[in-house]
Order: C-alpha cells, then structure tokens, then sequence
C-alpha cells in the first residue's frame, strides 16, 4: 500500500554520512541517505504473509515487507548496528504498510513492539525499536488509523540470539518476557506485534504467550524483514 506513503521523501531527506545504507556504495555528488536505486528497490517490496518452517507453537500469523536480503538488509544494519538513527522514519514508514497489509481495513490497533533488553538498547544507542514503533503509529494515524502503543512486556537479560542455534533461540525466548499490569485491549481492537527481523519465530512465539497471559491476544506480527528459508503462504 503505497497511500501511506513518501517513501521516497522519507529517504531523501536524509544527510548521507559517508555511503548509501542501502548499498554501501559512494558515488560522487550523491547527497541523500538512501541513492535512487535503492529507493526504487524498498519501495517496489510489497507485504507477504511468512512462516518459518518448522513453526514454533502459538506463533501468530506473520508478515514481512520482504527477505532479509539486499537493500533492506542493509538498511537495517545500518540503523540497527551502525547508529544511522535518521533511517527510523522511513524504516517506520514501511513498517506500517506491514500493519495496514496485515490488519486490512482501517480499524483501531494497538502496535506492541518487542521489548530490548537493557544490554541490547545501549550496545544500540537506544531502543532501536521503539523509535521504528513511533514513526509506524505517527505513519498510521496521518493515514487515518485509529492506533495506540502499549508495552506490556519488559525484557529480561538474555543471550545475545546471534551466537544461538534455533534450539537456544527457543530456549532463550521462553525465559525473556516478563508481564506489567494487565491492559486488556478493546474488542474490536487488532493487536499487532512488532519486530524488525524473523529468523526462527522463537521470540514473536514467546511474546505471543506472554501477551496472551497480559490479556492482549495478538492478531498478528508485523515485521520488516524475514529471513529468506521461509516458506511463504
């Protein structure tokens, strides 16, 4: 859905540091954060269901902008791992073509993103998240989205997942949520999780359950990219 839309404005407003996060590449006179060929490759992704295979128990239904692959990786890393905090507004721009593909017509949401932990927020300057969760809803509401923003869940420390196999992954997630105070949700009000990447869906099915327990059922996650041996419905 491209009614949601400036991509293109989102990206090109940026002040390019050194190269192009979608690329890396350095091309002379180039003075946006994101070149042209990228932009053009961002905005021809369009929201698809995914799943992993094999998928853990109680994960919800999950869509993804594209794989984990190309432009949008690199993107990603960019602002997750490399401090270009500017990719936040069009990053969160295209993750609310994510939630408007997955919730359908426009009704009420409530966008649960998953939490940090401590450890994860400082080694990324912040709550990389969080940021991506506030130009998401601002995105949304311009569109004409009733939405609100919970955060029933608090982190608890971890393992970084990277050095896990999926085992581990599992393992980890199980243990990584804690419930706050119940805040059930309206009736006619869409749950939306959010994340940037799936991998083995370990962490969305924990937070799934936790949700659940918190007295917010998830209608389903919404995430930027997912990672590429997924079998697509």
């Amino acid at each position: 859905m491209r009614d949601l839309g400036g991509l293109w404005a989102d990206l090109t407003d940026l002040v390019l540091p050194v190269e192009c996060a979608g690329c890396r590449e350095r091309r002379p006179g180039l003075r946006h954060g994101v070149c042209p060929e990228c932009v053009t490759a961002l905005g021809a992704l369009r929201p698809r269901a995914v799943r992993p295979t094999p998928a853990p128990p109680d994960l919800p239904p999950c869509v993804a902008l594209g794989p984990y692959a190309g432009p949008l990786r690199e993107t990603l890393l960019a602002y997750k791992d490399h401090g270009r905090h500017g990719l936040a507004r069009p990053l969160g721009a295209l993750l609310a073509e994510v939630v408007a593909a997955a919730v359908g017509e426009v009704r009420p949401v409530t966008l649960v993103p998953v939490p940090d932990t401590a450890a994860a927020a400082r080694a990324r300057y912040g709550d990389h998240l969080g940021r991506l969760t506030r130009h998401c809803a601002d995105r949304l509401r311009r569109a004409g989205w009733p939405v609100r923003v919970r955060r029933p869940l608090r982190a608890l420390p971890r393992p970084d997942s990277v050095t896990l196999d999926s085992a581990g992954r599992a393992a980890a997630a199980e243990a990584a949520f804690r419930v706050r105070p119940r805040v059930p949700s309206g009736p006619e009000t869409a749950v939306v999780v959010l994340d940037d990447i799936l991998t083995t869906g370990a962490t969305l099915a924990a937070v799934g359950r936790a949700l659940t327990a918190s007295g917010l059922s998830p209608t389903v996650a919404a995430v930027l990219a997912a990672t590429e041996k997924r079998r697509r419905l």
